[in-house]
């Protein structure tokens, strides 16, 4: 898959040079991490020099899209200061892994990587083992991997990702384990390197941290308070993206619908939005999340008067129980929920709707499940990420009595996923032989003779091409549905 360093500034290699001559860091962002990419560039030269070869960086992200955007942070920070990437973890010398938190099966998944990565380490003990992102906001787990995995060599969270060329240096120059753990931050620091995973399309972040403390969440806790980007330095990146070639564009955020209520000029997502459809040369927006207590009939409307905007809408349920909702502290009833699917279907007819439910909450009765199931048959969701409730210590839901048993849990997760399945398939089948244009994204993982794409719906589409469709919009025959993707030809 082609990656490109993408430079939000044009002159970013000047402002390396210029860095490189200073004696001392500056005091303000983001000049004081050119300077630490500038000397950094300096110490890699000297141990690639020293190794008789380039040395080699793996990055391994887990988690949302929010964390997928902060590894391309990361990524171009290291192509920046001199690395080049590895195919595989034990052929890296800087190994970094971008955590996630959100279930206890994240940890596990970083702890198990850990102990795989150890034996490596001891073979090579040159080797930098970097951990950062949300897992790495928890004190416990900072005091498990002090006392049980001592071979990491740095650790730092989601509040001061674009000092990573800064703590790079730290890493080289100091004995031990360096950790660098922020409790929040005002801060929004920009114009740093950045590799985008795609030439055609790119993320990009509109706010950072939550303000909304569901109960069961611990994103809140670990990405902080919300905090705003202004919209001119949003539209500035985007319009730098498109002059790049990229033609869709994902906003993130952890509430995008809550955008602009932090800043000096207040100004809402519906408008942000609306600005962004003006720029010329980009063809498709998407947004995410969307919380439902915040969408608001204004960004209905704006949706419904842009072609560009993608019809897909990510609107988290997680039950269908207003008693469990409220628990949740989640601001709004089943029968809000539904209301606002209507309004939504009426002024966007072709929209697909997909969701976020979990099954077993605390205190869950089979009744609120079936409130859960009712919602799912009146929406008809296209799609659904099911969750099995994981219990987060720091939460208040944690603490709750009520436990529901596992095999309950398990019985009641397996419904809900067949009628999810079912509902999805239906509707999905209803698009066969229709004529949609299709953004191409990649050569086929199982038949080299196909692509892959995906529809403004978000529904993935696998027709016969090669390598120079990728990064097109095509118009494509639906020729038959597999349930949940499509194959399709293109349309003469």
């Amino acid at each position: 898959m082609q990656k490109e360093l993408d430079y939000t500034s044009p002159d970013i290699e000047m402002r390396i040079l210029e860095a490189s001559h200073l004696e001392v860091p500056p005091a303000d962002e983001p000049d004081r991490q050119y300077y630490y990419i500038a000397k950094a560039r300096e110490i890699i030269k000297e141990k690639a020099k020293e190794a008789g070869r380039p040395l080699l960086f793996y990055s391994k992200c887990f988690g949302c899209q929010m964390n997928a955007k902060d590894s391309e942070k990361l990524s171009g920070i290291l192509h920046a200061v001199g690395y080049a990437e590895a195919g595989r973890e034990e052929d890296a010398d800087f190994v970094i892994y971008n955590t996630c938190t959100v279930r206890e099966n994240a940890n596990n998944k970083v702890y198990g990587r850990l102990g795989y990565l150890n034996g490596f380490k001891q073979k090579n003990p040159n080797m930098i083992i970097a951990l950062c992102g949300c897992m790495m906001q928890e004190e416990k787990v900072v005091a498990k991997i002090r006392q049980s995995y001592r071979f990491v060599d740095l650790i730092f969270g989601t509040h001061n990702i674009f000092k990573f060329a800064e703590l790079i240096v730290k890493t080289f120059e100091q004995q031990g384990m360096v950790v660098d753990i922020w409790e929040g931050t005002s801060q929004v620091v920009e114009h740093l390197p950045i590799e985008r995973k795609y030439r055609f399309k790119s993320g990009v972040n509109i706010m950072f941290g939550c303000n909304n403390f569901c109960s069961y969440c611990i994103v809140p806790y670990v990405r902080g308070r919300e905090r705003s980007r202004e919209p001119e330095e949003i539209i500035r990146e985007i319009k730098d993206c498109v002059a790049d070639g990229v033609i869709e564009i994902m906003l993130l955020g952890q509430n995008v619908n809550s955008y602009g209520k932090t800043l000096e000029h207040p100004i809402t997502f519906a408008q942000l939005l609306k600005q962004i459809t003006q720029i010329e040369g980009l063809e498709r927006i998407r947004f995410m999340t969307s919380h439902p207590k915040d969408l608001s009939d204004e960004l209905i409307a704006v949706m419904a008067g842009s072609e560009k905007i993608c019809r897909h809408l990510h609107l988290p349920l997680q039950s269908g129980s207003s008693r469990l909702l409220k628990q949740m502290n989640r601001h709004y009833t089943k029968e809000q929920y539904l209301e606002l699917v209507d309004k939504i279907r009426a002024a966007v007819p072709d929209i697909a709707l997909t969701t976020d439910i979990i099954v077993g909450f605390p205190g869950e009765t089979e009744e609120d499940f079936e409130e859960t199931m009712d919602v799912v048959r009146r929406v008809g969701f296209d799609s659904a990420f099911t969750f099995i409730y994981s219990k987060r210590t720091g939460t208040p839901a944690a603490s709750m009595e009520d436990q529901v048993p596992e095999d309950v849990i398990r019985q009641r997760f397996d419904r809900l996923l067949k009628a999810v399945q079912e509902i999805a398939s239906q509707k999905a089948e209803l698009l066969t032989g229709e004529v949609q244009d299709v953004l191409v994204e990649t050569i086929n993982h199982q038949d080299k003779e196909y692509v892959t794409g995906r529809l403004s719906n978000n529904s993935v589409v696998h027709l016969k091409g090669d390598e120079s469709l990728i990064g097109r919009i095509l118009p494509v025959r639906l020729d038959e549905c597999r349930g949940f993707y499509y194959y399709g030809s293109v349309a003469e």
